[in-house]
């Protein structure tokens, strides 16, 4: 068994600042890509962020310049840093990773359960 769990939602007004992490826990051999998505009532998930292994990263234009994603490969988490917050930015926000659980296993996708921001006056 294999799970995302992310913490650090929250209300905050526009302009402010929030960090979302994610840490995966259980049988694991190995991550890949992990990222950040997220969805308003109605509309699709979107990909905000993304990470690879090694580092490097993919912002969606609507972030960029004000979002930052990290990860630590100790710890199986990945950041996300969310400055100069605007209303736009309030959705679910859920975390993603491909997980890999022994040597020669088939990567698998994994999904958070979502945490909220809502970013209002």
């Amino acid at each position: 068994q294999v799970q995302l769990v992310e913490s650090g939602g929250g209300l905050v007004q526009p302009g402010g600042s929030l960090r979302l992490s994610c840490a995966a826990s259980g049988s694991i051999f190995s991550i890949n890509d992990m990222g950040w998505y997220r969805q308003v009532p109605g509309k699709e998930r979107d990909l905000v962020a993304s990470i690879t292994r090694g580092g490097s990263t993919n912002l969606a234009d609507s972030v960029k310049g004000r979002l930052t994603i990290s990860r630590d490969n100790a710890k199986n988490t990945v950041y996300l840093q969310m400055n100069s917050l605007k209303p736009e930015d309030t959705a679910l926000y859920y975390c993603n990773a491909d997980i890999r659980r022994y040597l020669g296993g088939v990567s698998l996708e994994v999904w958070g359960q979502g945490t909220l921001v809502t970013v209002s006056s």
